[in-house]
């Protein structure tokens, strides 16, 4: 049997043990466990140690969520940037496309559908912390993206095979120019996968597909 990347068996082996990769199954502590024992595997530990840096320089804990390690890691070929982390992602622990709420929900099944191999994308925010209340989540500012971007941009160099980044919803595409700038690299923008955007008109889903199914195109 031919081996995969670094760290592949065991995630291989925890994706066999658990129902882990499906819509909103972080929503289940025992897959959280397994997530979070995870988080050094060689793919995604420097990744892990940045998020941990990050905390101590912010004066945060968990309201800056890791990465996971079901994702691409340092292997990823798409950085997917949204918004920022909300409460699902907090308690969680991770940014997650199986993080139980609508938009993460939304994300997991679109980025299916077009072909987007877990091991090849990964998932982070414009502004990497929580910016909510604890009982609601506010938009972000241009300070909060002011912020985030150094890093953003800190990130995207520790992904050696990264091919492309894609700006999701309209915050995060602030940063459009300054990234394309900064970056020997493609960057694109879509609209935001909520359920005020994707669920309500189903034509949304329909553009949003559009666009994934594009950019998977160029990636190849």
């Amino acid at each position: 049997m031919t081996k995969g990347p670094a760290g592949m068996g065991s995630r291989l082996d925890a994706l066999h043990s658990l129902p882990m990769d499906e819509p909103k199954s972080l929503g289940r502590p025992e897959v959280r466990d397994a997530r979070k024992a995870m988080l050094h595997e060689s793919h995604v530990a420097t990744l892990t140690s940045f998020v941990d840096d990050l905390r101590l320089e912010r004066g945060l804990t968990t309201e800056i969520p890791y990465f996971d390690p079901l994702d691409g890691g340092i292997n990823a070929k798409v950085l997917f940037v949204l918004e920022a982390p909300g409460a699902k992602a907090v308690a969680s622990g991770f940014i997650s496309r199986n993080n139980p709420d609508e938009t993460a929900r939304n994300m997991f099944l679109l980025l299916k559908e077009t072909g987007f191999n877990r091991v090849e994308s990964a998932l982070w925010n414009i502004v990497p912390w929580y910016i909510g209340s604890g009982k609601k989540i506010r938009a972000a500012r241009s300070e909060d993206i002011r912020a985030g971007f150094p890093h953003l941009i800190n990130i995207a160099n520790r992904l050696t095979r990264l091919k492309g980044v894609v700006l999701v919803g309209k915050k995060a595409g602030r940063v459009r120019e300054m990234l394309a700038g900064q970056l020997n690299l493609p960057v694109w923008e879509t609209y935001h996968p909520s359920p005020l955007f994707v669920n309500n008109r189903p034509e949304n889903r329909g553009l949003l597909l559009a666009m994934f199914r594009e950019i998977r195109a160029r990636i190849d």
